[in-house]
């Protein structure tokens, strides 16, 4: 009889590439998830690895097995998710990956909700950025995922996880107040109006791989100039303090501003793009009591944000260091 554990270790084993990995992910030590791995090859009476110069490839057995081990884990998670249906109170742990400007604006009510609502649903959360956290929600490293997708940019596909959508927010161009004196306060030679009037400043962005960067890089070459991205940082909140003390410009989701008014000037960008906020949970687990719950909340928690802290508009937009325009 092929001992599941062990299976579970050699499709990790597909899914990481390292024993390194392996180890890390299920929180053994690589000796230990080698060992595992060499028993699980006398189980099978097949040779399931070999060396390929310092990392260990799958031979067609090991394939053939993992393929199985997939379909057997969903019939397990299926299986899960129907006994928790059976019973009268929700219960149980919800591993949660969200990334920053979803985690700050919904995650405070969401959790204060679940826990008045679902008192017995224990709910981790971490914070990932929504293209590793997709792979990973696949990989069944978490239950439920909040990710984004940019306009014309679509978020990856896996075909083990379905997409609810939460909310949809604009992003607009994000500069200095008029009057801050900053660090590019001396490539200014006119008020700011649009994207095209930054060409010659500097830039704050996410890094490299990120759909954000990506996007933000095609928006600016769509208004003819390449970024001059001098700064570089995942965290939105470090992006803004740059914006505000008039040392960069950025690109900034309105999720930003929920419960705080910006302290900075907010310009829309040609034909006003959104961006999508969503969910993603394994299609084998989506009916587990608890994820339904906490999707149920995030919704509500999505729906109350227009009504909590409405969005910027351009009648709040004061250009740098030019006159006040109203649309």
């Amino acid at each position: 009889m092929l001992d599941l554990k062990r299976l579970r270790m050699l499709r990790e084993l597909h899914l990481r590439g390292t024993l390194a990995d392996v180890a890390a992910a299920l929180q053994y030590s690589p000796s230990a998830v080698s060992q595992q791995l060499a028993l699980l090859e006398k189980e099978a009476g097949a040779k399931l690895l070999r060396k390929v110069g310092r990392r260990v490839q799958l031979t067609p057995q090991a394939e053939i097995l993992v393929a199985h081990t997939a379909e057997i884990l969903e019939t397990l998670e299926r299986a899960e998710a129907d006994l928790s249906a059976s019973l009268s109170t929700v219960t149980g742990t919800v591993k949660l990956a969200v990334f920053q400007s979803a985690a700050l604006a919904l995650l405070p009510n969401m959790l204060t909700a679940m826990a008045q609502s679902y008192p017995e649903v224990r709910i981790e959360v971490v914070q990932r950025e929504p293209e590793t956290a997709l792979y990973e929600t696949w990989a069944r490293d978490f239950d439920l995922v909040v990710a984004e997708q940019y306009p014309g940019h679509a978020a990856p596909l896996h075909p083990e996880l379905d997409r609810a959508t939460l909310t949809t927010d604009a992003i607009r161009l994000a500069v200095p107040n008029e009057g801050v004196a900053g660090g590019m306060s001396r490539l200014l030679t006119g008020p700011i109006t649009g994207i095209q009037d930054t060409a010659r400043l500097p830039w704050v962005m996410e890094p490299h791989g990120a759909a954000s960067r990506h996007w933000a890089e095609q928006t600016c070459r769509q208004a003819g100039f390449e970024p001059d991205v001098r700064f570089e940082t995942a965290d939105l909140q470090a992006q803004i303090r740059l914006i505000e003390s008039g040392n960069a410009v950025g690109l900034m989701p309105d999720l930003m501003w929920t419960g705080r008014p910006p302290a900075l000037t907010l310009l829309d960008l040609p034909d006003l793009p959104r961006r999508t906020v969503f969910t993603s949970a394994r299609l084998a687990s989506r009916l587990r009591p608890a994820i339904l719950a906490c999707r149920e909340i995030l919704t509500q928690a999505a729906e109350g944000l227009s009504a909590d802290t409405p969005a910027p508009t351009p009648h709040h937009i004061t250009p740098i260091f030019g006159e006040p325009r109203i649309t």
